[in-house]
């Protein structure tokens, strides 16, 4: 098939000049009709664009960071420092002093992790919560602590400071984020709670007099 420089230098009279760039022209009225096609497609895929867009939700419905709230209570106790740290090491146990614990189960394969229930009245709401908690490494005669890494998010330490050889204070805190439930009564829900934390702690020290007395002197 004859090229257009063919042609062109062979019939002059159709006005055609040989094309040094080897591009081709194209009429106005095909001009117009690509562009028509090329605008609609962009107006296309504008549209797809903005069907694509994420809706922007009311004020209402965005999400409302929980506020984080620390309790702490102490007691002195008349038990040596380190019979109080060996009793509180056993977490399993703490249902038998601390009012809103139902249970606590040490996970068999990871003694690290332990199931924790708890179940109670507070401000007048029954409140029920379950949670998974890791228990860190802890300081002998010291300091044992933990924190949640499933469930409600809490967290807490126990520091035991000795006073004499018979005696020692017992400092509890425990921090949580405040349950929604009672976001409108968060001021009311700290003394409550260190109420709580301190009623356990008398129980504790009941308890762990009572394992003392057992223990036989030398």
């Amino acid at each position: 098939m004859a090229s257009l420089d063919a042609i062109a230098a062979s019939s002059p009279s159709l006005g055609l000049r040989p094309s040094r760039s080897k591009v081709l022209f194209i009429s106005s009225s095909c001009r117009w009709w690509m562009r028509r096609r090329w605008e609609g497609k962009a107006t296309s895929s504008n549209r797809s664009s903005a069907r694509a867009r994420p809706v922007m939700l009311p004020a209402l419905f965005s999400p409302v960071a929980m506020e984080w709230q620390e309790c702490t209570t102490e007691l002195e106790v008349d038990i040596p420092c380190s019979l109080a740290y060996q009793c509180y090491l056993e977490r399993e146990n703490t249902p038998q002093w601390m009012p809103m614990i139902t249970s606590v189960k040490i996970l068999e394969d990871k003694p690290d992790l332990s199931r924790w229930s708890m179940k109670y009245v507070i401000l007048g709401q029954n409140v029920e919560y379950s949670w998974l908690a890791q228990n860190l490494t802890p300081i002998k005669n010291q300091k044992i602590h933990w924190r949640s890494v499933e469930g409600p998010s809490n967290r807490g330490a126990v520091r035991f400071f000795p006073k004499s050889p018979s005696s020692c204070r017992i400092q509890l805190s425990v921090g949580y984020e405040v349950p929604e439930l009672f976001a409108l009564v968060t001021s009311a829900l700290k003394p409550f709670v260190e109420g709580l934390l301190l009623k356990g702690l008398e129980s504790f020290a009941a308890y762990a007099k009572e394992r003392n007395s057992k223990i036989p002197q030398p």
